[in-house]
């Protein structure tokens, strides 16, 4: 795969889950579908803000992986050289606990996007 369009699929995968991360946030009754599937409905006050902090999270793996495919902060490039393997390594790391969830749901969804992201980031990691 292009390292190019790795990129830009590894930002419009980030995007969904951000927006899901955002409808969590404000209260969408999605809880099922995360955070191990343990809580029904709305997710209480404290997992809405871990929902915000991983916006957060989501939104800087994805500027290194867009940076580093050349896309966008070219001045920020020959950091994301190392950066970029972390990101590799998160989402190895979300696949595994993806798949490792209680959640039949959270397995199903979750897993193939991680597994998508971690491919993606992989091309673009490896990438000249």
């Amino acid at each position: 795969m292009n390292p190019t369009i790795a990129a830009r699929l590894f930002g419009a995968l980030i995007g969904a889950t951000v927006a899901f991360q955002l409808a969590l946030a404000l209260g969408a009754p999605w809880g099922h579908l995360a955070w191990g599937g343990a809580y029904a409905g709305a997710l209480p006050t404290t997992m809405r803000l871990a929902s915000l902090a991983s916006v957060t999270l989501l939104l800087a793996l994805a500027a290194v992986v867009l940076i580093r495919a050349g896309m966008t902060g070219l001045r920020w490039k020959p950091a994301s050289t190392k950066l970029v393997w972390l990101v590799v390594a998160y989402c190895g790391l979300g696949v595994i606990a993806n798949a490792m969830s209680p959640s039949f749901w959270e397995r199903v969804i979750w897993v193939p996007v991680t597994l998508t992201l971690l491919a993606c980031s992989l091309v673009v990691a490896r990438s000249r």
